[in-house]
């Protein structure tokens, strides 16, 4: 019976002694002299509780009263009730079970195991699985095992010439990876980013980690990273012959415009186009065994911003979608290149949007000539030129190499504008009947008061592109919040003679706007990326600013 109680966990069973308790003293006393020796010496060590045994009739031998003596069981006073003197054997201590432990210590204690032993721990329940996923554990091991590359966790920017890309480097699973994004394919600009992983490393070992490139098509291989400095970093391939294919450069050429593109070069019928897409295939094939990424940082959010700031993918013609950063900096907002083209580089800001100049776009029927939409954007510019000159000291002229007014760095005086919900009303700059623009609390007295614009109703204000604009994606809102005035870069091949043109930034919900590019009578439509970035936000305010300008300054 003790062997079986042993077994329990909980020392003699329950029944067991409520059947001696049933008993005389002097039988209850020789039963469990009779049941002490039935042990067995392994269940012992399994159990790792000591089991003192006794002698039979050790109780009698000391005087007290054995099963030999009836009356040794009477108290000394004498009532006759029987009362037994013999010592009860040791209780061993309480078991606990590890699934009985808070996931707090559990955390800990798991945390503290070597990476090769976690795989084997997370097949032992679905708790343990479930707190061997926590960022938690994962985190203390890029800590402590993996401290080379405690610092690569988060988004950066692969230095690939013009053409830039975007990388998160997130812990998934028992691996460290580094997936790189990539727009869908041309024109499907609402359609979820596309990824595939460049390198892994493995956080199992104990002192050192294994790292392996994932590019090409023949499974992973051995590769190499080096930490340049805290948000810089190159990955190295050591196994290049893993990226060839056995067609040669035809066959993976033909791969890659598959998964770039999603079409074969015979369904691209433009000769520039075709000419562009061979080009960036020979420019990136020669970093395809070694890349140096940095750091960048997701906007920050304010109260006052127009809508929430993020990554973008927008439409950019022949050169297809590219991943744009939009963030707010006082009266203006940008709109920055993550993805570049041989034009316009990743890195410089493709479109720039004057928050204190709203335009009021005319009805559809005068929104199809293209000629008044250009009007009045051509208003707008002159009077932010007249208002700019009347800011700029007296004796103070351009010099050559000085940047353009609307180039320069945005104010950060809070933006004038107020949301949809809380339209504000202002005075009317354009021309009768055929919209103009709207200009914040600067607005000059000499003119008559305009009468309040009314609040834009629940779906918003009709939209329609102007006769003669390109747009690479038909599939357009038809309805918009709100437009503001605005400039866009463009350049030569090579980007020569970059230069800011005049253009419409058109709101049309919290996940997409537009911008129409006056010079180039072409539109282009960004739609937000919704995938959850770690690791991601700037230090302060000022690290992301100076982040613009260090990825800015690479391709300048």
């Amino acid at each position: 019976m003790a062997v079986c109680a042993r077994l329990c966990g909980v020392g003699q069973a329950r029944g067991c002694r409520r059947r001696q308790q049933r008993k005389g003293p002097a039988e209850a006393a020789g039963a469990a002299a009779e049941s002490e020796p039935d042990t067995d010496p392994e269940e012992e060590r399994i159990e790792g509780v000591p089991v003192m045994a006794r002698p039979v009739g050790a109780c009698g031998a000391s005087g007290h009263g054995g099963a030999g003596d009836p009356g040794a069981g009477l108290a000394a006073g004498g009532a006759g009730s029987p009362v037994s003197t013999c010592p009860q054997p040791p209780q061993p201590p309480a078991r606990c079970s590890l699934l009985e432990l808070p996931p707090e210590l559990l955390v800990e204690i798991f945390a503290s195991l070597p990476g090769t032993d976690l795989p084997s721990l997370a097949q032992v329940c679905t708790k343990f699985r479930r707190i061997l996923n926590t960022d938690t554990i994962w985190r203390r091991r890029c800590r402590e095992v993996l401290h080379r590359y405690r610092h690569i966790l988060g988004l950066w920017q692969p230095d690939i010439g013009p053409y830039g890309g975007l990388l998160n480097v997130v812990v998934d699973g028992l691996f460290i990876i580094g997936w790189m994004y990539l727009p869908p394919h041309d024109p499907h600009v609402d359609d979820p980013m596309r990824f595939k992983p460049l390198f892994r490393i493995h956080l199992m070992e104990r002192k050192s980690a294994t790292v392996e490139c994932m590019y090409g098509h023949k499974g992973p291989h051995n590769g190499h990273i080096q930490i340049v400095k805290k948000d810089e970093f190159s990955t190295k391939c050591n196994q290049t012959d893993h990226h060839r294919m056995s067609g040669g450069r035809q066959e993976e050429f033909r791969t890659w415009l598959r998964e770039e593109w999603g079409r074969t070069l015979e369904d691209i019928f433009h000769e520039h186009m075709q000419e562009l897409i061979l080009m960036k295939f020979i420019y990136t094939s020669q970093y395809d065994n070694c890349l140096t990424y940095r750091r960048i940082y997701l906007p920050p959010t304010r109260p006052d911003d127009l809508i929430k700031p993020g990554l973008f993918k927008g439409t950019y013609g022949s050169h297809g979608l590219e991943i744009v950063m939009l963030s707010f900096h006082g009266k203006c907002a940008k709109g920055t290149k993550i993805t570049g083209d041989p034009n316009i580089p990743a890195g410089q800001q493709t479109v720039e949007i004057d928050l204190m100049h709203r335009i009021q776009l005319p009805d559809v029927e005068n929104l199809r000539n293209f000629n008044e939409l250009s009007r009045i954007i051509l208003e707008v510019r002159e009077q932010v030129r007249q208002e700019q000159q009347q800011q700029q000291p007296e004796g103070q002229e351009e010099g050559p190499g000085q940047a353009p007014p609307s180039a320069r760095e945005c104010p950060p005086e809070p933006p004038a504008y107020q949301k949809p919900e809380q339209p504000a009303p202002a005075p009317s700059w354009g021309a009768e009947g055929g919209g103009g623009t709207e200009k914040g609390l600067e607005a000059s007295g000499d003119g008559p008061p305009a009468a309040p614009e009314p609040a834009p109703s629940e779906g918003g204000q009709p939209f329609v592109l102007p006769a003669g604009v390109i747009s690479r994606n038909e599939d357009y809102p038809r309805t918009c919040r709100m437009c503001f005035y605005g400039t866009g870069l463009i350049a030569g091949h090579g980007f020569t003679s970059p230069e800011r043109t005049p253009g419409v930034f058109i709101l049309f919900d919290e996940d997409r706007f537009g911008f129409i590019w006056l010079e180039l009578k072409s539109f282009s439509l960004y739609s937000r990326i919704k995938a959850t970035f770690q690791n991601a936000e700037p230090p302060s305010p000022e690290a992301f600013d100076e982040m613009l300008k260090n990825i800015q300054a690479l391709t300048t």
